[in-house]
């Protein structure tokens, strides 16, 4: 019954989980930010998945750039991404 109400007020899992990952690849919109991080204080299993993602996304980020290379810039990031865009054909 509460995972039906989450549903109606916030976001689908399946929905969030795809902002996240959206989040991650590019920007996403005021209103997306706020429906993602009610659904995330409330839901237990993509609390869970944010953390996975964020400890994926730091270790990718490692092999990508180099394990001698820790300073990242904001230029850096933003290529990192581009590349990835172009990779799934965003």
């Amino acid at each position: 019954m509460f995972r039906k109400i989450i549903h109606i007020f916030f976001l689908p899992c399946s929905t969030a989980t795809l902002l996240m990952e959206k989040r991650n690849a590019k920007n996403i919109s005021p209103k997306e930010n706020w429906q993602l991080s009610m659904h995330v204080m409330i839901c237990k299993w993509c609390k869970a998945y944010e953390e996975k993602l964020k400890i994926l996304d730091s270790i990718l980020k490692k092999k990508w750039f180099g394990e001698e290379k820790n300073d990242l810039n904001d230029t850096d990031i933003q290529e990192f991404k581009d590349k990835v865009f172009r990779k799934l054909d965003f």
